[in-house]
């Protein structure tokens, strides 16, 4: 499924000057999944995270969540960047920062808060230098989803070189110390930000990351057989108990 980004930006906002040449992607066949998988070793090599493989691939179980969706950014129809995006909730909690972060994510969890957790984030070494823009737009997906599933806390696991960004965009707070991140040659922290509390100041600061019902119904709701029907939106203040029955018609069913 694809969803081209909505022209909701000002000129002067950063993100914009691309902003109507982003496509959003979802990825689904193997052909694209193996591009996405070369990015990512690609963008990963270049930066430290992973040494030099045969494959020159990088994929994980998770990858095959039912949980998970994965995008591909791509601009003038050539791809950019990727993310990953679990939505987590006390039935389903497969993602890699749930389980590296286990004993923080699982009791709120278990209380019924529901997460966006963005991961595999990754922008092509030469894309990058040419589109400053990308971790914005990139990210931007996450914000949507929150919106979409209505999520109490938007994730991160972020190296500390890269929190100065998710401070000033998200208002994300680190809440652990640093972990070794398997599999990658960085160690990174749980960063999190309150979605209901913080989502008007986000918005007024990066306008970029507002979006119509429509475009987030493109994006998340799937046709394939993990996909199941949505539900009718619930109206503003429905207790916890029942957005999360909610989600049932979002997410894969058990």
């Amino acid at each position: 499924m694809e969803s081209r980004a909505e022209p909701r930006a000002p000129l002067s906002m950063r993100g914009a000057g691309i902003f109507d040449r982003i496509d959003y992607r979802l990825i689904e066949s193997p052909e694209d999944r193996d591009r996405i998988c070369a990015l990512r070793y690609r963008g990963y090599l270049h930066g430290g995270l992973i040494s030099e493989s045969e494959s020159q691939r990088v994929t994980d179980p998770y990858d095959d969540a039912p949980n998970a969706w994965t995008f591909g950014v791509y601009v003038d129809g050539e791809l950019c960047s990727s993310l990953r995006l679990h939505v987590l909730t006390s039935e389903w909690r497969i993602s890699h920062t749930s389980d590296l972060f286990s004993d923080v994510l699982y009791p709120r969890l278990d209380r019924g808060e529901i997460f966006v957790d963005p991961c595999r984030f990754v922008a092509d070494p030469e894309k990058a230098k040419k589109f400053p823009e990308l971790p914005y737009l990139t990210l931007r997906l996450a914000y949507l989803a929150c919106e979409h599933f209505r999520a109490d806390t938007g994730l991160a696991a972020v190296r500390a070189e890269h929190q100065a960004f998710y401070r000033r965009v998200f208002l994300h707070k680190p809440i652990t110390g640093p972990r070794s991140a398997p599999n990658l040659h960085i160690n990174v922290a749980l960063m999190t930000s309150d979605f209901r509390s913080l989502r008007e100041r986000v918005l007024t600061r990066f306008p970029i990351m507002r979006s119509s019902a429509f475009e987030r119904r493109m994006l998340f709701e799937r046709g394939n057989v993990r996909a199941a029907v949505p539900r009718p939106v619930l109206v503003a203040g429905t207790a916890r108990a029942s957005r999360a029955a909610a989600l049932e018609g979002l997410l894969p069913s058990s």
